[in-house]
């Protein structure tokens, strides 16, 4: 029995799976390149936010001090996701001019940008730099995960999704070690700077990976074309765009309040058990590697599950997972005191980040629920819409740290949102079993 079955086995035989070809194999490693600086290039403003806002924000006219930095720097990152919600922009062009060439065209306009951003001389340019960046890191994700699902044989597929989502995580791994080597002794910059290398994968990506069949052979059958973004909100995609778009805003409520947030919270615990400032900036670092660790070995599993259990179930159990240790961490952990703080809160985020490979589940749930001809579109819509909102709960963040002058309690309430959010998986389509539509 041969490519049939994806992880299942026959006689305690496992079967064989359809072997990958030439461009299925350089087309993933390219998206799982730009998928790992993408990551990257989103955690460089984490790490490096309070010594860029130090520099910038008496340049601009403004205080340096803790509570302006929490501020500032949730509005900075607040505009980022307003540019990474018009990111949806790249789903039409996509299922017009194909995956690849838009893929490119991602990581070439976030790459430039990160890297444009080691010029800001203040805080508005910075601002600009990042909602810029932000624009091209959204459609990323849309581009390689519909090229992923379309590119690769049934059997492989649903790994697929898991291993190209890891790419993401990894990327953090990536930006922490920039951080303890480069950031440490040039500054953060030369972080930003760092973040021009994805223009060489962008370049791969335009010359040397093929278009997915199944678009090839739509686009090729010139069928008349009505806007894709019509016809996820038509009849047949209404219901499961909107329930995609809402579970997708709770997991970025929640997911993108504690990964940026924990450099900040590790500095300051780090800080408050008596490290010097080089040594704290150091945890922020180990922080990172730590919840990237986790991810990664959760974007492994969540393929597994969701064949087990189904898509439904399983992130059920992720969104529980969130719930607690984004409660935990920030809510707990960070107001013990100071000699036990910092190691607990460390122990938590592997848990934290276990429990953040949720995203997984969505580059392989995502794709089995629209057409070849809206696949794009509905991936970037559902994966971008929820930044909008996002970029208004961290407003209320910054708000809320600099009311409170505290980081722990406000980002700890986020957990409420995977309380709504358990609510709504039962209204989501189940498609364990079901290939992926043509």
């Amino acid at each position: 029995m041969s490519g049939s079955i994806d992880d299942g086995t026959l006689g305690g035989v496992r079967p064989r799976r359809t072997p990958l070809d030439r461009d299925q194999i350089v087309g993933f490693w390219a998206a799982w390149a730009g998928w790992l600086l993408d990551g990257m290039d989103s955690v460089i403003y984490a790490l490096v936010l309070i010594p860029a806002l130090t520099e910038l924000l008496p340049r601009s006219g403004i205080e340096a001090t803790p509570a302006n930095t929490g501020y500032i720097g949730s509005i900075l990152f607040a505009l980022f996701l307003v540019g990474w919600g018009l990111s949806f922009v790249w789903g039409p062009i996509g299922d017009r001019f194909g995956r690849t060439r838009t893929l490119a065209a991602t990581v070439l306009i976030y790459s430039v940008f990160t890297g444009a951003a080691a010029l800001s001389q203040n805080v508005y340019e910075l601002a600009l730099f990042r909602f810029l960046a932000g624009i091209g890191i959204g459609g990323e994700w849309a581009m390689a995960g519909t090229y992923v699902a379309e590119a690769w044989p049934e059997d492989r597929r649903k790994m697929g999704a898991g291993y190209l989502q890891s790419g993401y995580y990894f990327g953090f791994f990536a930006a922490a070690a920039l951080n303890a080597t480069v950031g440490a002794v040039y500054g953060w910059r030369a972080m930003f700077l760092c973040g021009l290398f994805p223009v060489v994968v962008s370049v791969v990506t335009l010359f040397k990976v093929k278009e997915p069949e199944r678009w090839e052979a739509l686009h090729e059958a010139g069928a008349k074309r009505v806007s894709p973004l019509l016809q996820i909100f038509g009849p047949q995609y209404r219901t499961r765009t909107l329930v995609m778009s809402t579970l997708l805003t709770v997991a970025i409520i929640g997911l993108w309040a504690g990964s940026v947030y924990e450099p900040a919270a590790a500095i300051t615990l780090a800080k408050g058990a008596g490290y010097a400032p080089a040594e704290a900036v150091r945890f922020a670092s180990y922080g990172t590697a730590i919840l990237s660790l986790g991810t990664v070995l959760g974007c492994l599993v969540v393929p597994m599950m969701a064949e087990r259990l189904g898509r439904r179930a399983t992130l059920a159990l992720f969104f529980s997972g969130m719930l607690v240790f984004v409660a935990l961490s920030f809510g707990w952990a960070f107001y013990l005191p100071p000699e036990r703080a910092l190691p607990t809160f460390l122990t938590l985020l592997f848990f934290l980040g276990f429990s953040g490979a949720n995203f997984a589940l969505f580059s392989l749930w995502l794709p089995e629920l629209f057409g070849t001809d809206v696949r794009a579109t509905a991936f970037a819509f559902c994966t971008s819409v929820g930044r909008f909102i996002g970029a208004g709960v961290n407003f209320a963040l910054g708000a809320a740290v600099h009311g409170m002058g505290t980081l722990g309690t406000p980002v700890a309430w986020t957990a409420v949102a995977f309380g709504f959010g358990l609510l709504v998986i039962p209204f989501a389509a189940e498609t364990r079993g079901q290939p992926l539509p043509r």
